[in-house]
């Protein structure tokens, strides 16, 4: 790559006027991780109905559930995410567009993993209720509305099988991804990526094996869509 800064490589300015330049790109960006997210949802609603087993799991045997942890998972990670996001958007709108569609096409293959194989919950002792008090458009609409998700724990109510592979770690794991020549982004992208790892392990809200996938599919992913890291051509 050339010398030239991060946005300037990717052809785009940064602030309000570079903002305004490509909007409809912006746009459909926001549209189609949200519909991607939509049909996630609905793919982990269709397997909450199907009974699973829970597994055996080695490292979170050794690992202690931390109330706190669980009920303020979701919270941190927004806290984590959206800044970073935000920055990452204002710097360099255009790469922020790329890594909105890659993050579309994660969640998009998320959904069809976990309709593939069910999995039980890990920690059935400290796992939400599912569905079950709930018909599937009531959590379905609930799901898709913030304030549903962050304000009334409706993800941690109604899904509790969505397991194969890990949101949190792959949202924070792609980010960082895309962060990663940043010099004053990179290491709070990294860290942040790795502490949303850590809360959901102690949580027990995922195996150690949704983990591992989360980074192994995001990576695959952004590879194919940005090439290898480090070889990416200046636009």
């Amino acid at each position: 790559m050339s010398g030239a800064a991060p946005g300037e490589a990717d052809g785009a300015g940064t602030g309000p006027g570079a903002l305004l330049a490509i909007w409809p790109s912006i746009a459909g960006a926001l549209l189609f991780r949200y519909a991607a997210y939509a049909a996630m949802t609905a793919l982990a609603l269709w397997a909450e109905l199907r009974p699973a087993p829970t597994l055996p799991d080695a490292l979170l045997e050794r690992l202690p559930y931390v109330p706190w942890i669980d009920r303020a998972n979701y919270w941190a990670w927004l806290a984590v995410y959206l800044p970073l996001a935000a920055v990452f958007l204002w710097t360099e709108p255009r790469r922020w567009v790329r890594y909105m569609v890659t993050g579309g096409l994660v969640s998009l293959t998320r959904g069809v993993t976990i309709a593939l194989t069910g999995l039980g919950v890990p920690d059935p002792a400290h796992a939400g209720p599912g569905i079950g008090a709930r018909d599937f458009w009531t959590a379905f609409a609930e799901l898709l509305s913030p304030l549903g998700v962050f304000q009334r724990g409706a993800m941690a109510a109604y899904l509790t099988k969505d397991l194969f592979f890990s949101g949190h770690v792959a949202t924070t794991f792609l980010l960082w991804l895309y962060l990663r020549e940043r010099p004053r982004l990179a290491p709070i992208a990294l860290a942040a990526s790795l502490a949303v790892t850590a809360s959901v392990l102690l949580a027990h809200l995922h195996y150690s094996i949704d983990v591992v996938g989360a980074w192994a599919v995001t990576f695959a992913l952004f590879v194919l869509r940005e090439g290898w890291p480090g070889r990416r051509a200046s636009s």
